[in-house]
């Protein structure tokens, strides 16, 4: 599979732990919870756009400080089965916009988490047909 890139001229917090194989991103997809999917499904929508926490639950609807957890709740799945890498991207409140954290997902990451929900939704079709 691809491997994808950030923008050069964002200082990303921890570059390293960003996931580029499409198939890590898939995988990560298939095995972390509901609520990371959901989050994974917006920073998708909008790639390449550092947004706030904030920001991002305003899009999805979703209260303040649910964002947080989810990454929290997801944090023994990167560390046990991806070596701490994710398929997302942070800029530390030293270097973004807002002076907040801010994440993001590359173009790349985007089309990766895009293939699989659509694989998901491929799957999911196919298991209630008669």
């Amino acid at each position: 599979m691809p491997r994808v890139t950030a923008p050069a001229d964002l200082v990303q917090h921890a570059p390293e732990n960003a996931m580029t194989d499409a198939d890590e991103i898939a995988a990560f997809h298939d095995r972390c919870s509901d609520l990371m999917r959901a989050l994974l499904a917006e920073l998708a929508r909008v790639p390449d756009r550092p947004r706030t926490l904030g920001e991002i639950e305003d899009a999805i609807g979703w209260p303040r400080r649910r964002a947080a957890s989810v990454l929290g709740g997801v944090f023994r799945l990167r560390t046990t089965q991806f070596e701490g890498r994710r398929p997302y991207r942070f800029l530390d409140e030293r270097w973004s916009a807002s002076g907040r954290w801010e994440m993001w997902m590359d173009a790349g990451q985007a089309r990766a988490v895009r293939a699989a929900r659509r694989d998901d939704a491929r799957a999911a079709s196919a298991s209630m047909a008669p």
